[in-house]
């Protein structure tokens, strides 16, 4: 079979894509004032259809602004988060060898591109915080009396999103703090699914999953080492060294630090081909890193299938503090940890009302929960950062004409729509250098 087969699917459909927006345009259907539309190499199809909607659920004008208030404020926190969190990664960036640099695709949080984004999860998730985010946006513009001009579809290939086309001279003439509500709306929006999703999946695991063992997780096996000729294999969990037990990663390697090679050590581990506990004794060989130290031959997880369901189910509860669990959920997937599949589903069995789907539809369900509250936690935070055109830059613009209207009483509007303007356009640069900052410094220290 042809290796690059799917790279020429790729390709061609991406230029059936360019050759269709192509003929689009020369037969004079594709411009800004038509149903169709491009939006950088995106295209829009807009329709009236749905304005409808976006008026019946805006008429509660008192609750939403009580909603769109908390969500300038929710804003106005994930910026400073987020950019405090650039600043720290541009300093760890001077600290790292070239060969520890992330990488472009790291920078860009879309699904297939992205090597931690899975594309089937990534897509579903993407689009689903995409669209939610827009229609936030709609119903916040018509709660505050913001005409709202259609409603669409991005469209690169396939689906990739939607998007609320507010009136831009009415956004322009509305109050700042109502038009802040419209721009706060959508990060609002992602930061409320993420915390749904979140809690949602933390019900289904709590309620269905326990680990098989307690102790360390072996994610695979190296050919041709004791723990290979033993048959241990990914998915098996490891309880007793040598007597000692292991429920943390550093308990077992702490264990392994104290054996030599060739010396014969007891063995406990849940087989999961098996379904039961294993007790044997293995020699240990020489360990390729610390010569002379005994060598097993497994590679762990970084956190136990305990630990792990303790993540899902309330990561802020982690015995390493609130913290680290917080951390320890954003980056399952660095870990190899998420999407739950493989090795790491073996860690588990799934039982209850929602155990009768069978453990791989089960984790599949899960899985899309976890990148579903995952997509929506990154949109939120990348969409308040202070970047044009972004919610963030237009919540920053406004931020800083309200400071400077407190500062420089008689600076008249166009005075702070300049000031605003500039500052906006630092923030801008600054945020832009810190993204690629990450990227090159390491090559070049």
């Amino acid at each position: 079979m042809n290796p690059y087969f799917g790279y020429e699917i790729a390709i061609g459909l991406i230029a059936a894509y360019f050759a269709v927006i192509y003929a689009l345009y020369r037969t004079g259907r594709l411009g800004p004032d038509r149903a169709l539309s491009l939006f950088g190499p995106a295209l829009m199809t807009k329709t009236q259809r749905g304005r409808s909607a976006l008026e019946r659920w805006g008429r509660f004008r008192r609750f939403w602004t009580v909603v769109s208030d908390i969500g300038i404020g929710l804003a106005a926190i994930a910026m400073v988060t987020i950019f405090l969190t650039l600043l720290f990664g541009a300093v760890i960036a001077t600290r790292l060898p070239a060969s520890e640099a992330p990488s472009v695709n790291e920078a860009l949080g879309l699904p297939g591109i992205n090597p931690i984004i899975p594309l089937g999860y990534g897509i579903l998730a993407l689009v689903v915080g995409i669209v939610l985010h827009e229609l936030m946006h709609g119903i916040i513009a018509r709660s505050q009396k913001i005409g709202v001009k259609s409603l669409g579809i991005l469209w690169f290939v396939v689906p990739i999103g939607a998007f609320v086309e507010q009136d831009e001279q009415e956004m322009l003439a509305a109050p700042r703090r109502q038009r802040d509500r419209v721009a706060a709306a959508g990060v609002l929006a992602n930061f409320v699914l993420a915390v749904v999703f979140f809690f949602a999946l933390s019900a289904v695991i709590s309620s269905s999953v326990s680990a098989n063992a307690n102790g360390v997780g072996i994610a695979y096996v190296i050919a041709d080492t004791p723990a290979a000729n033993l048959s241990l294999a990914g998915g098996d969990i490891i309880t007793s060294v040598n007597g000692t037990s292991t429920p943390t990663v550093a308990t077992f390697e702490n264990v392994l630090a104290h054996t030599t090679r060739g010396e014969s050590v007891g063995l406990v581990y849940y087989s999961s081909s098996l379904g039961h506990l294993v007790s044997t004794t293995v020699v240990l060989a020489n360990s390729p890193s610390v010569p002379g130290r005994g060598f097993l031959g497994v590679a762990v997880d970084s956190i136990t299938p305990t630990e792990l369901r303790q993540v899902f189910i309330w990561p802020l509860g982690s015995s390493q503090g609130a913290l680290t669990g917080a951390i320890d959920w954003i980056v399952l997937p660095l870990a190899g940890l998420q999407p739950v599949e493989g090795a790491s589903a073996s860690y588990f069995h799934v039982s209850g009302p929602l155990g009768g789907a069978g453990a791989g539809t089960f984790w599949i369900g899960a899985n899309v929960l976890y990148w579903l509250a995952w997509m929506n936690l990154l949109l939120g935070l990348s969409n308040a950062l202070p970047l044009f055109p972004l919610d963030g830059g237009l919540l920053f613009r406004d931020f800083m004409a309200s400071l400077a209207a407190r500062v420089k009483r008689g600076w008249s509007e166009a005075r702070l729509d300049q000031f605003a303007g500039r500052a906006t356009a630092i923030s801008s640069v600054l945020v832009l250098v810190l993204l690629v900052w990450q990227f090159i410094v390491p090559h070049l220290l």
